[in-house]
């Protein structure tokens, strides 16, 4: 049987819905409880080929403002990372990252291209890794990468990789409102620890679906996120003005969630009627069961 010579995979966006910041850790990472789900919009596409020469090459293509490239991308770092696992460094990838996910937005688009990358290669290169082998690798690379790689809907515990697979139903709506401007979550942890770690006191009532889980949603990294750029606390207000309902930060930012009852009404014309008062783009999403698909 021929190795195939490309491989496709999509990367699905993730929200937390509730994140509360435990405290800092010695080596320099947070202790989280947050509460994650995969949605299927925005998401990125992800291609990866057989190149002669050894190595990861990556090609970045997007509207929005663009991730790294090269070694401090995640795609390339996972990518790289398989081979090594493999013991195939002699091999070279190329990858083709589209991206869709807003950048700096909280909603996972790095995280999500390196579980898509590990998957896509694995697949290309035909490589004898299980799924722990890749979870491991996962794990390594980045806090948000195991979650991103398994998706679905989990708690979230330890700095991210520590996951508790829960049951969310299928295509739960959501409204996410994505500002003019995005935020760093190494900047939004900093910022957090120097406002001396306290909780958020602003609590979300939770949709009916997720009242076992949860008795609300809270993001501890709001506070931080909105000292950080004050231009956020407007943008909440005007979102929570115009959608009629409370929204809650998506990650460390900048993108704002909130939960909806559609009413009968399609979730693309509420994202729309939303977008268009608040003139910036609001994507209508809803709960998905995978994180990474490999495309066939």
């Amino acid at each position: 049987m021929t190795r195939p010579t490309r491989a496709r995979a999509t990367a699905f966006a993730k929200v937390t819905l509730s994140l509360r910041v435990l405290g800092k850790r010695p080596d320099g990472f947070h202790d989280l409880d947050a509460l994650a789900v995969s949605i299927g919009q925005p998401q990125d596409s992800l291609e990866a080929a057989v190149i002669s020469e050894p190595g990861v090459r990556l090609d970045v293509v997007g509207e929005d403002t663009l991730p790294p490239d090269g070694d401090e991308n995640l795609a390339a770092q996972a990518a790289d990372r398989v081979l090594q696992r493999a013991g195939r460094q002699a091999l070279g990838v190329h990858l083709t990252l589209r991206k869709r996910i807003p950048v700096g937005g909280g909603l996972g688009g790095g995280s999500a291209d390196a579980a898509a990358a590990l998957v896509a290669v694995r697949h290309l290169m035909e490589l004898e890794l299980d799924d722990a082998a890749l979870f491991e690798l996962a794990a390594g690379i980045g806090s948000d990468v195991p979650f991103c790689l398994r998706g679905g809907a989990a708690r979230m515990r330890g700095r991210g990789e520590r996951l508790e697979p829960v049951a969310i139903p299928l295509g739960l709506p959501l409204l996410i409102a994505v500002p003019p401007f995005g935020l760093a979550t190494s900047d939004v942890y900093r910022t957090w620890d120097e406002l001396g770690g306290r909780p958020s006191t602003r609590i979300v009532p939770p949709p009916p679906a997720l009242d076992s889980l949860v008795s609300g949603l809270v993001n501890d990294l709001e506070p931080a996120a909105e000292a950080l750029e004050p231009r956020l606390v407007e943008f909440r207000q005007q979102v929570e003005e115009v959608a009629g309902r409370p929204a809650v930060l998506a990650g460390s930012g900048s993108s704002y969630v909130v939960p909806v009852d559609p009413d009968g009404r399609r979730l693309g014309d509420l994202a729309a009627e939303l977008g268009q008062r608040l003139r910036r783009p609001v994507i209508g999403a809803a709960t998905v069961s995978r994180g990474v698909r490999l495309e066939t």
